[in-house]
């Protein structure tokens, strides 16, 4: 009853991964670094955020969050996927995924200040080198023990949680289908 109870408080939200090949022909995944305050506070991630009542569905969530926080227009999207939900128990939010390629040239960034610190495209082929991915013992608030947590490396920085979740999920599909 008490995880029944948790799952009906997680708040819906959902994300837009951005892919598109670039002048190379290589396939690129955007992402963003989230500013320094709030609950996911310096961390990697998809553009997007919490359902607002005026979306009629989690899909027109991502489209409007990727569009206010790095500038995407909705009509440069083909949506190619709907990836597993994700649950986030420690934050409470229940994240609805959505693989979305962009359509003609790589627009022109625009980052949403107050809550991006940085916008990042990176090669997917970047993800799959074997020192891109680690495994280490972190210690967080609000948890009893340290906990192994796998993840990316994207320069100076680690990817990992939902976000990393999420990557799994899009190499899942990627196995499967072209882009």
């Amino acid at each position: 009853m008490t995880s029944l109870r948790a799952a009906l408080s997680l708040v819906d939200s959902a994300v837009l991964a951005p892919i598109y090949r670039d002048p190379r022909g290589r396939l690129r995944l955007v992402f963003i670094r989230r500013g320094p305050h709030g609950i996911h506070g310096g961390q990697i991630a998809f553009p997007g955020g919490r359902r607002e009542p005026e979306d009629p569905d989690l899909l027109a969530t991502a489209l409007r969050e990727a569009e206010e926080e790095v500038g995407l227009e909705p009509g440069r999207v083909e949506i190619l996927a709907a990836l597993p939900v994700i649950e986030t128990m420690a934050t409470g939010f229940r994240v609805a995924p959505f693989l979305g390629r962009l359509n003609g040239a790589p627009p022109t960034w625009r980052r949403q200040e107050t809550e991006i610190d940085e916008i990042l495209e990176e090669p997917l082929e970047d993800l799959t080198r074997p020192d891109a991915h680690a495994v280490e013992y972190w210690q967080l608030p609000g948890w009893p023990a340290p906990r192994e947590i796998p993840f990316y490396r994207i320069g100076p920085y680690k990817l990992w949680g939902a976000t990393y979740r999420i990557v799994e999920s899009i190499r899942d599909y990627l196995e499967t289908h072209d882009v």
